[in-house]
C-alpha cells in the first residue's frame, strides 16, 4: 500500500494498524495525519511504547499518558484511582484519536490496561471508549521486554486488538534502502528464509575492528560496549573536553520522561575531532536523526560545536527543544544539542535511524529481531561493516513471520476495498469524522 492511500484510509476515522518494513515511511504518514488533524481542529493523543520512540514523534509513553505507569496488571482499585486522577481524566476525555507508536514493543496486557482506563474514564463500553485507534509499528523489530524468551507475547494477541479490528495498512514502498542485493538479504530475514545465498552477501562485508573505518558508528547489543568505546576514544583525543548540560522546564515527571527518552545525553562531552551523530530532524539546517559528522571546532562567539557532515557541509549546531505537547500546549520541555557521540551506539537506540554506514557487531545479540533492526539501519550493502555474528543474528520470531503474512493479506484486501469506494463517498466519510469530533 502507498503512503498516500494509507493516509486517506486514516482520514476515514476507522481504527488502523500502520505497518511496513523499516524505511517504508510509517513515521512520515503518522506526522502527515497529525498535521491534518490539527489543521481540522482535532488534537490527537500521540504516544509510544518507549521513551525513545516517544521523542521521535513529540509524544509521551502510553504508560504515562494512560496513568498506568509501571503496572503489569490493573486491579479494580487501581482503575478507580486512575479514573479519579484529574490530569489523566482531562487528557483522556479530550482525546478523539489515540496514536500508539512502536506497538511491537508493547505486551498484550498493557494494551488491555490502556483500553480499560479509556473505557472507564469515557464511560463508554466501546474499545478505548470509542476513540479512533492508530497502532503503528513493525513486529519484526524489537519485541516486548520479558523475563524469559518463552514469555514473549505480542500486542496483537490482546483481546482488545480483535475488538478494535484495525484496518491493516502495510506500506510497501521503500525510502531507505536502494540496494537490490541488500534488500534481498533483509527480505529473506523477514520471511525466515535466510540461507547460504544471503550469508555470502554478509560475508563480503565482514571486517576486523582495526580495519573498519574510524569515523563510522559502531552498533552493539549491550550498553557496556557502547560506553567503553565512546569514553576510550574521546579520552585519547587531544585537548580539553567541552561540556554541554541539558536543561528542562515544565512538569518534573514529564521532563524526566523526556530526558529518559532523549537520544542526546544529559551531559554531552565533546572535543575537536569527536565523531557525532545528530539525534533530531531539522531539514532546514540540513540534518536528520542519523546524520553523521565530526566536530570541526567550536563557535568563537557562543561556544557551540561546528560539525562537518559527510557531504562536506559544516553546520553550526545550536541547542534544540524536545517538547511534550498536550492539547496544543507545551507541558514540559528539555533543551540540549541534538548530538551524541557516535563511535558507538546500542542497537536499541538506533531503532528509527537511517545511516549511510555502520560497523555492526552481532556476535552477542540476544533477542529475535535485534540483528534485523541493526542491519536495516543502513541504506546499502556497501555501507555495512560487520565484525561478527551469532546464530540469533539473522533470526526473527517464527510467530511474527507467520502473522506478518496475514497482515499483508489483510492490507491487500483493505487496498482493494478502499479502491472500490467512490471519491464522493470517501470525502463525505472523512468530513463526517471531522464534524463529529470537532463538535464533541
Amino acid at each position: 500500500m502507498t503512503q498516500e492511500k494509507a493516509l486517506a484510509i486514516l482520514k476515514l476515522g476507522g481504527n488502523v494498524f500502520l505497518t511496513g518494513e523499516p524505511g517504508s515511511g510509517k513515521t512520515y504518514v503518522v506526522n502527515q495525519y497529525v498535521a491534518y488533524l490539527r489543521n481540522q481542529g482535532i488534537e490527537p493523543a500521540i504516544t509510544a511504547s518507549t521513551g525513545i520512540a516517544a521523542t521521535h514523534i513529540n509524544g509521551m509513553t502510553i504508560h504515562s499518558w494512560s496513568g498506568i505507569g509501571i503496572k503489569s496488571k490493573l486491579e479494580k482499585r487501581d482503575l478507580k484511582k486512575i479514573a479519579a486522577t484529574k490530569y489523566v481524566v482531562k487528557r483522556v476525555l479530550r482525546s478523539k484519536v489515540l496514536i500508539i507508536d512502536e506497538v511491537s514493543m508493547l505486551n498484550p496486557e498493557t494494551l488491555s490496561m490502556v483500553d480499560a482506563v479509556c473505557r472507564e474514564i469515557k464511560q463508554d463500553s466501546k474499545p478505548f471508549g470509542g476513540m479512533q485507534i492508530v497502532l503503528v509499528g513493525d513486529f519484526f523489530q524489537l519485541p516486548p521486554i520479558t523475563k524469559t524468551e518463552q514469555e514473549v507475547r505480542f500486542a496483537y494477541g490482546s483481546p482488545v486488538w480483535a475488538k478494535v479490528k484495525p484496518t491493516v495498512c502495510y506500506l510497501t514502498e521503500q525510502y531507505r534502502q536502494d540496494d537490490a542485493n541488500f534488500l534481498s538479504v533483509l527480505s529473506s530475514i523477514r520471511r525466515n528464509v535466510f540461507s547460504a545465498k544471503q550469508l555470502r552477501y554478509i560475508e563480503t562485508r565482514k571486517t576486523e575492528s582495526h580495519l573498519a573505518p574510524s569515523d563510522v558508528p559502531k552498533l552493539f547489543s549491550h550498553n557496556a560496549n557502547v560506553d567503553r568505546v565512546n569514553n576510550e576514544i574521546l579520552d585519547k583525543l587531544p585537548g580539553e573536553a567541552k561540556i554541554f548540560n541539558m536543561s528542562s522546564q515544565g512538569l518534573d515527571a514529564l521532563a524526566s520522561a523526556l530526558k529518559r527518552g532523549c537520544l542526546s545525553p544529559e551531559i554531552l562531552c565533546l572535543k575537536v575531532g569527536a565523531v557525532v551523530i545528530f539525534t533530531k530532524n531539522n531539514q532546514k539546517e540540513g540534518f536528520v536523526n542519523g546524520t553523521l559528522g565530526y566536530v570541526e571546532g567550536f563557535n568563537e562567539y557562543n561556544g557551540y560545536p561546528v560539525v562537518k557532515i559527510r557531504n562536506g557541509r559544516t553546520i553550526d549546531v545550536e541547542p534544540m527543544d524536545w517538547d511534550f505537547e498536550e492539547n496544543g500546549k507545551v507541558r514540559a520541555s528539555i533543551e540540549q544539542l541534538p548530538l551524541r557521540l557516535a563511535w558507538a551506539i546500542t542497537i536499541h537506540k538506533s531503532q528509527g535511524m537511517s545511516l549511510d554506514e555502520a560497523i555492526i557487531d552481532l556476535s552477542s545479540v540476544f533477542e529475535f529481531g535485534q540483528g534485523y533492526v541493526a542491519l536495516s539501519r543502513v541504506r546499502r550493502l556497501s555501507g555495512l561493516h560487520i565484525l561478527g555474528w551469532n546464530k540469533r543474528a539473522f533470526q526473527v520470531h517464527p510467530e511474527v513471520s507467520a502473522k506478518d503474512a496475514d497482515f499483508l493479506k489483510e492490507s491487500e484486501l483493505a487496498d482493494r476495498n478502499f479502491s472500490a469506494i467512490s471519491s464522493s463517498k470517501i470525502k463525505s466519510t472523512q468530513k463526517c469524522f471531522i464534524r463529529k469530533n470537532v463538535r464533541h
